[in-house]
């Protein structure tokens, strides 16, 4: 079956960085397209960032633009998250999930373009 695991987070200072890994097994990674979400308290799970089967395309929020780096390695069945210069705004649970349909990029920021879900990882930034 379908598993993602998230791991990487933790917590650190304003301005420092974090790499959150998301393992993938249950099914031929390099095939569809990986998203990482996050969820603050007491909000809406909000899209983070995407990268594509092959990884030749990403897209980021526009908040973590030139801050965060999506990549995957589809040798490891992996997708990574590198967060830099992190803000305490950017204290969430992390989820990394993937998407629906093989080779698709469709509404590829809605949550409801994504079936599976990892458990998420809390990432705290705070002095």
């Amino acid at each position: 079956q379908v598993q993602l695991v998230e791991s990487g987070g933790g917590l650190v200072q304003p301005g420092g960085s974090l790499r959150l890994f998301c393992a993938a097994s249950g099914f031929t990674f390099s095939s569809y397209m990986m998203a990482w979400f996050r969820q603050a308290p007491g909000k809406e799970r909000e899209f983070v960032a995407a990268i594509s089967g092959i990884g030749g395309w990403t897209s980021y929020e526009d908040s973590v633009k030139g801050r965060f780096t999506i990549s995957r390695d589809n040798a490891q069945n992996t997708a990574y998250l590198q967060m830099n210069s992190l803000k305490p705004e950017d204290t969430a649970v992390y989820y990394c999930a993937r998407h629906k349909y093989v080779t698709s990029a469709s509404d590829y920021e809605s949550r409801e373009s994504y079936n599976y879900w990892g458990r998420g990882t809390q990432v705290t930034v705070s002095s």
